[in-house]
């Protein structure tokens, strides 16, 4: 099968189209014929092995594994013997720690749903990683509940265009920083406010809210602290730091701060969840939620996928097509 490949870490010149084996469904899994995979800036870091500590999980000389991507979705080309949830010819979607930029791959039965009836395989791609991490800060961390506030910045990126959705979806009135060009989007996918922050500087604004999730983390804390009532939450989530150890220091930083102040500051980490997926799903289903796409490259152009998203200005999701 095709694959995108890496031998090394490195910029994502370090990607080639090869030949690889076709790889065989273990008893619990499924094999999944590709027909598309997001990228995010997690598979970015990962290809490129900076900060230094996620080697410490995919491998410390090398990628343990070759093939890059988390997400994806397509159809069941082949089920182990005790999957009995999914069969041959059904169109799925959901994450992979065995690479998805390939023709095909085993994913665990408990990484996968049914794609919803008024989904594209290439929308159902964009969902899992960005989707779930979006929920799970609203829904786990922040509890948002319905008329609450909730400021997202980021909000026309990956994990930013869902969580818009999902907050305004849980009854929230929400306020979306973005950029001058992408006001008219976000404004579309429900903000009941806007801040164009080459104009407006939110930490600056007379306005509190409850809960802001910080995708892009450009602002001190103190100063996005000045922006959250006096029992607001503030989740931390760009993933960007330092080379060596990313955002652990403001992590930490945020950690010791929350002990001296009645605000919640909520830096986590997202794990993927099946029955998480299964909200998404629904969510999808019924029209609350969409994904929104900027653009799409096919196999052979994985790497400049994952160049665009290390640029770090992407509008919601870019799909690699099989």
């Amino acid at each position: 099968m095709r694959a995108a490949v890496q031998h090394r870490y490195g910029p994502p010149s370090v990607l080639e189209s090869s030949e690889v084996g076709l790889p065989l469904p273990g008893r619990g899994d499924v094999l999944v014929q590709v027909g598309a995979a997001s990228v995010h800036p997690g598979d970015y870091f990962v290809m490129t092995g900076e900060p230094y500590m996620v080697r410490l999980v995919f491998g410390l000389r090398r990628p343990r594994d070759g093939i890059p991507g988390m997400d994806l979705a397509g159809v069941v080309a082949a089920v182990g013997t005790d999957v009995t949830s999914f069969r041959p010819d059904e169109e799925v979607f959901g994450w992979s720690t065995a690479g998805t930029l390939a023709e095909y791959a085993c994913v665990p039965a408990g990484h996968l749903v049914s794609v919803p009836a008024n989904l594209s395989v290439v929308e159902a791609a964009t969902v899992p990683t960005s989707a779930m991490t979006a929920l799970q800060a609203l829904r786990d961390i922040a509890n948002v509940r319905p008329g609450q506030t909730v400021l997202v910045t980021g909000a026309s990126g990956g994990v930013g265009s869902f969580a818009v959705q999902i907050a305004k979806a849980f009854g929230a009135e929400v306020t979306g920083v973005c950029s001058t060009r992408n006001v008219d989007l976000v404004r579309s996918l429900g903000a009941d406010h806007v801040v164009d922050y080459t104009t407006t500087d939110f930490t600056r604004t007379e306005k509190r809210y409850d809960v802001i999730l910080d995708n892009v983390e450009v602002q001190p804390l103190a100063d996005v602290r000045r922006a959250l009532t006096p029992t607001g939450t503030l989740i931390p989530n760009s993933g960007r730091g330092g080379r060596w150890f990313g955002p652990l220091g403001r992590i930490l930083k945020a950690r010791v701060l929350s002990g001296f102040t009645r605000q919640q500051l909520r830096p986590f980490t997202s794990i993927g969840k099946r029955q998480d997926l299964l909200t998404l799903a629904d969510l999808l289903a019924t029209g609350r939620v969409t994904p929104v796409i900027d653009r799409t490259y096919p196999l052979e152009e994985a790497a400049d996928a994952l160049r665009y998203v290390g640029a770090g200005h992407t509008r919601g999701k870019v799909v690699v097509t099989v």
